[in-house]
């Protein structure tokens, strides 16, 4: 850099002296030119001064000519400028203003404004989708709720016919009240102002207490439970890290099929706690396993893993892990089952932005 910027230097310094060679040369031969068109006859100081006035003039007219060139580009540039951040401003983020070469002063502008669109775009893409998923998650059970509510009117129908419309309606309000729980959940997890109660903890006692109340639903599956933990003593949020476990063991309940097995094994290595949650279930495919911790992503696949649910429980996971600066993994095999490892460090410092 310092090498490129010391010749752009020396050649601006070349320009410069290039030009006033070519103002006093042109000054120089237009005076004998016209001395000698018109025989005038002057003293050599009268007309060396009258050489070097008119080429004063003519480098102020390539001067100013030079500077009218520059500044009607950097208008035109200024007027691009303005006319790009006007229409992101209106919702446009289609704006894509010409790259510049790399000497040009406006090269780091127009380049932060390209790059500003694009991510703006893209915001705007997530959200579009953001509202469109939303809206098709609450229209399902609202159209449940309201078909089953006017089947109720008749009167024809029978006392088990009505208990079952009602038992549907519940359902599905209490499906509705949890999509709302888990969408005001994640946009609290990705605030600057989410509550935080970090604190020393058994990582392994919680694991276990967890298993333990969740027993009622693997034991009417008659599920093998294979549970191994070490004595890991954790810092962390024990309320957030409580939802990661309860959601993970209970997708590998609810979508193991019975007598099958579910394996939870938690381990120290050096100073992080490793998780592995694996069960005999219906797995995932390979190509939805990049996209399985999206928020209402539901594979073709998945949707009867998905079944009951908002779509929204792994992306709380995953948000969840990364404030606690850990990683989570899937790895599955359709038809085989699925394993989740996840790794978080011991002595955990939660996200210092927020």
């Amino acid at each position: 850099m310092k090498v490129r910027k010391f010749f752009k230097h020396l050649f601006g310094i070349f320009a410069f002296f290039v030009m006033v060679t070519f103002s006093f040369s042109a000054a120089y031969f237009t005076v004998s030119y016209i001395y000698h068109l018109f025989d005038f006859h002057t003293s050599n100081y009268i007309h060396h001064l009258v050489t070097t006035i008119l080429g004063f003039f003519i480098l102020a007219g390539v001067a100013f000519s030079l500077s009218i060139i520059i500044r009607s580009r950097q208008r035109n540039l200024f007027q691009e400028v303005i006319g790009a951040l006007r229409r992101i401003a209106q919702g446009d983020f289609n704006v894509q203003l010409e790259k510049l070469k790399k000497e040009d002063p406006f090269t780091t502008l127009i380049d932060h404004i390209n790059h500003k669109a694009k991510q703006l775009k893209q915001m705007e893409n997530m959200r579009q989708e953001f509202i469109s998923n939303v809206s098709h998650e609450i229209q399902s059970p609202l159209t449940s709720i309201s078909g089953f509510a006017r089947a109720l009117q008749y009167d024809q129908l029978s006392q088990e016919e009505r208990a079952h419309y009602l038992s549907i309606i519940e359902t599905e309000s209490k499906r509705l009240s949890k999509l709302s729980d888990n969408l005001l959940k994640l946009t609290s997890l990705e605030s600057k102002n989410h509550p935080f109660d970090q604190k020393n903890y058994r990582l392994d006692q919680q694991i276990r207490n967890i298993i333990l109340a969740c027993e009622p639903q693997w034991v009417e599956k008659e599920l093998e439970m294979d549970v191994s933990l070490e004595k890991v003593t954790f810092v962390g949020d024990e309320d957030l890290m409580n939802q990661v476990w309860t959601n993970l063991i209970h997708n590998s309940i609810k979508f193991t099929p019975s007598l099958g097995r579910i394996r939870v094994h938690l381990q120290q290595i050096d100073h992080k706690a490793i998780v592995k949650i694996s069960d005999t279930g219906i797995g995932i495919l390979k190509e939805d396993q990049v996209r399985i911790f999206e928020r209402f992503f539901k594979a073709d696949k998945a949707r009867e893993r998905s079944k009951g649910g908002s779509g929204l429980g792994l992306s709380i996971v995953k948000k969840i892990i990364e404030m606690h600066k850990g990683t989570i993994f899937v790895n599955s095999e359709e038809g085989r089952g699925t394993i989740f490892t996840i790794s978080i460090p011991i002595q955990s410092h939660l996200e210092t932005s927020r």
